[in-house]
């Protein structure tokens, strides 16, 4: 490459909407491009590119490959903004867009719906905004943690996601409610790359189901078909409430997960733990993928008496990177084993006591005491 040419592309880098990956909106190490579609990459989208073929995406590096005159005054005629234009100009407001720290799978399928599929160029080939989807999905076993196939059915107009266990059963194995669900992407627990972690609630507990699908075209699409159905419910459910406000209760990602160490309500000695953080919820399990959490916190506001400090009271055992969770019932010692983890969970649960009660947390707190 001339320094011509490297100078050229590296001021149209500094244009608006040229700064960012078209994709993922990732604003670092922007170094790649395609040449047939006039956008800029980063290197993990870039990737994503390769694997469509060179006959949808052209992928060439800005620092090391050759450029010719032609293709220069392409990218300067298109760029990530005019792209945008042409290939989101029909992304449902429901579809969740994925960032640079999302799920591979996600951040594929997207790269895929907009140059593969031209899916946001149709929306008949939005299939996942029907309020309709049936098809088998491989979930875990509740006892024996074994991955069997089931099949699922989400009906927008029932307010339900239910699954069968098997075949030919005329009632369903489970049925959950829509708008109480949750779903999320989590494919190191589940150990597959289109793993997928349902929550909802079961007689004030709360349930946990895994499931994966054998394609991430699959996966992706129940994800966003739940968020459809739940947006299409919640609208009707709140006439007048603003959409950009419901589109928030659609689906969450974990504030934070993994091992600690918890002693017991008696003082007992620290047992590792598996913590998930789930908005004011703090729940605690033997292993990642256990059906049910051993047991759940609630985390208050600090005018409730919670707190949050590093460390343990004076004359209680101690376990290497300790951090006392203080309740109106109850104090919760906790040990990390690494400094920084122990830091990360204090800093997210004080931001969680900082914040103020909405009406919907004062409710939720009431229901599980």
């Amino acid at each position: 490459m001339t320094d011509r040419s490297r100078k050229f592309l590296l001021d149209l880098i500094q244009q608006a909407g040229n700064d960012r990956c078209a994709d993922c909106n990732n604003a670092e190490e922007i170094t790649w491009a395609s040449t047939n579609l006039g956008v800029f990459l980063c290197k993990d989208c870039a990737g994503v590119h390769r694997s469509l073929g060179t006959h949808i995406s052209k992928v060439k590096s800005i620092d090391l490959d050759k450029w010719d005159d032609d293709q220069l005054k392409f990218m300067e005629s298109e760029g990530n903004l005019s792209a945008k234009a042409k290939f989101e100009q029909h992304v449902p407001v429901s579809y969740r867009i994925p960032t640079q720290s999302d799920a591979k799978v996600m951040k594929e399928q997207w790269i895929r719906g907009k140059y593969e599929r031209m899916e946001f160029m149709d929306p008949e080939k939005q299939t996942y905004m029907s309020g309709m989807k049936e098809g088998y999905l491989w979930k875990q076993g509740r006892d024996d943690q074994k991955f069997m196939k089931r099949k699922f059915v989400l009906s927008e107009s029932d307010n339900s996601l239910l699954y069968y266990n098997k075949e030919n059963a005329k009632d369903p194995k489970c049925v959950m409610r829509l708008e109480d669900l949750n779903v999320t992407f989590v494919p190191e627990k589940v150990g597959n790359y289109n793993g997928l972690q349902i929550t909802f609630e079961k007689d004030t507990k709360t349930r946990n189901i895994f499931v994966y699908a054998e394609e991430g075209k699959d996966i992706v699409d129940w994800y966003n078909a739940i968020r459809a159905a739940k947006l299409n419910i919640l609208k009707i459910g709140f006439p007048n409430a603003e959409e950009s406000q419901l589109l928030k209760h659609l689906t969450r990602d974990f504030t934070k997960e993994g091992w600690l160490h918890k002693t017991g309500p008696k003082g007992s000695g620290y047992k590792k733990r598996w913590f998930t953080l789930d908005k004011r919820r703090l729940m605690y399990h033997e292993a990642p993928l256990d059906a049910f959490p051993k047991g759940e916190i609630y985390i208050g506001h600090k005018n409730q008496h919670f707190a949050i400090r590093i460390g343990v009271p004076p004359g209680k055992a101690d376990y290497k990177f300790s951090f006392t969770l203080k309740t109106p019932e109850r104090e919760y010692l906790f040990g990390a084993d690494e400094k920084e983890e122990c830091n990360d969970w204090v800093s997210k649960l004080k931001e969680i006591i900082n914040i103020p009660l909405t009406p919907q947390d004062s409710l939720d707190s009431v229901r599980r005491r």
